[in-house]
């Protein structure tokens, strides 16, 4: 089945709402709106949820439904059409792309696999969790790349922690308690870490009466020498002694060799028991874009893209965001897999798009780094900031730190949702943490 209009538009296709692709649209909608162009979003959720909050998600201390954004809704205020669905294949000699059928829960088929042509084509699928072929995370650890693995995680969580109540309330002097094992010391790793102590600490408030922090057992694996190697040295040694502060166990220079039910073994051969696992550590492109369409791509699945965000082997065809591998010229190094970087790569995108339809000069990508945040819950922030306003480098920690993390998801909701309607997302969310329960506890 293929798509097609009365009278033929111009059709820009993106694929995966993410950070990039959301914005994307958004702008494209807006600019062009439906009478000459159709703008069609395709992505296989129905919501899209920032993925920095994703590890709270994990911990119950946010409840998605209150920040998630309905697609079709949003569609229909920025001029744009979704469609849900998943990439499988493009077909570049007919401009289309492939989406794979829809199954209900039950497996019976909603929606056959059909096609959707184009006339450019922008992929924004992000990434997934890189588990390096290490034995046993696919069967005994939980990922957190969406929604749904966040959603599992925390059911588990709340059931190992509703049997460790129920021990303790039958033999107070019993040892029992939630092992929780991270793999990856990256802010992913570092932050959920740390959310889940402040999660502990208010399952009292919400009929555990002796549960707390106390009973919870966190150990953060990480390979390399210190936990966020993004960061400067001061300040990873700062997030380092803030977790063990709070009671999580840091471990680096630790290499995980396998990850059983019972939990995970290291290179030195330690095992850490676990009731939960997590694997945080590394980030890679989905497995469906490894050559999809004859595009180039990287041995981790990313599309080669040159500095105007095109893929090298298709000028119709661009990718943003983690999916994508830009170096820039004279650097050694990718733009690194950060929601900022998205976002500048779908500002190059959009105006290099409108560029090719209307004649104009098509722009570089040039990647201005702000920085790096990591929270730590409501016990600690840091990082650092770049930038002209700040002179180069600056290190930050604690309260001001905590302000601007808060400020950088204020400024995804503004470029999503528009000024108005984002600052007033963003003051219904300060009544919410104090009208809301603290924890999402079904």
């Amino acid at each position: 089945m293929t798509h097609t209009q009365k009278t033929k538009k111009i059709q820009i296709v993106v694929v995966g709402g993410g950070a990039g692709g959301l914005g994307l649209v958004a702008r494209l909608g807006k600019k062009f709106g439906r009478k000459k162009f159709d703008i069609i979003l395709i992505d296989r959720n129905q919501t899209h949820i920032w993925k920095p909050l994703l590890h709270e998600v994990a911990a119950g201390s946010l409840d998605a439904n209150l920040d998630e954004v309905g697609y079709r809704s949003h569609a229909y205020r920025w001029n744009y059409r979704f469609f849900d669905g998943s990439l499988e294949a493009i077909d570049r000699e007919a401009r289309q792309v492939v989406i794979a059928p829809i199954l209900d829960e039950t497996g019976r088929e909603i929606v056959a696999r059909h096609r959707i042509r184009y006339d450019y084509l922008v992929i924004s699928v992000g990434s997934v969790s890189n588990d390096f072929g290490t034995p046993g995370v696919r069967e005994n650890a939980i990922y957190l790349d969406d929604r749904t693995q966040a959603d599992r995680f925390r059911k588990r969580l709340l059931n190992q922690c509703l049997r460790v109540s129920r021990t303790m309330s039958a033999d107070p002097t019993a040892d029992a308690r939630v092992r929780v094992a991270i793999v990856g010391g990256g802010a992913t790793g570092v932050e959920l870490a740390a959310e889940l102590f402040n999660a502990a600490k208010g399952l009292a408030y919400y009929g555990l009466e002796v549960f707390d922090e106390t009973r919870l057992d966190v150990t953060l694996v990480e390979a390399g020498p210190r936990i966020l190697p993004a960061l400067p040295e001061n300040l990873s040694q700062a997030a380092t002694e803030e977790l063990e502060a709070i009671g999580v166990t840091v471990l680096t220079g630790r290499q995980v060799t396998e990850i059983t039910e019972e939990g995970i073994a290291t290179s030195d051969g330690t095992f850490i028991s676990a009731d939960l696992r997590v694997w945080a550590a590394g980030v890679k492109g989905p497995d469906f874009l490894q050559g999809i369409g004859g595009l180039e791509t990287t041995p981790g699945n990313q599309l080669i893209v040159t500095k105007t965000m095109q893929t090298t082997r298709d000028d119709r065809i661009f990718a943003i965001g983690d999916c994508a591998r830009f170096v820039p010229e004279g650097e050694e190094r990718p733009i690194p897999p950060r929601a900022q970087a998205a976002h500048q790569m779908a500002g190059t995108a959009f105006h290099n798009l409108c560029a090719l339809i209307g004649g104009g000069k098509l722009r570089g990508f040039v990647y201005q780094d702000k920085g790096s945040l990591v929270s730590l819950s409501r016990f600690s922030t840091v990082g650092s900031l770049m930038g002209n306003l700040v002179g180069g480098r600056m290190a930050v920690e604690g309260r001001i730190a905590r302000l601007i993390y808060v400020s950088l998801y204020g400024m995804h909701i503004v470029a999503i949702h528009g000024w108005i309607k984002g600052v007033a997302l963003i003051a219904m969310g300060r009544i919410n943490q104090v009208i809301r329960p603290r924890l999402k506890l079904h």
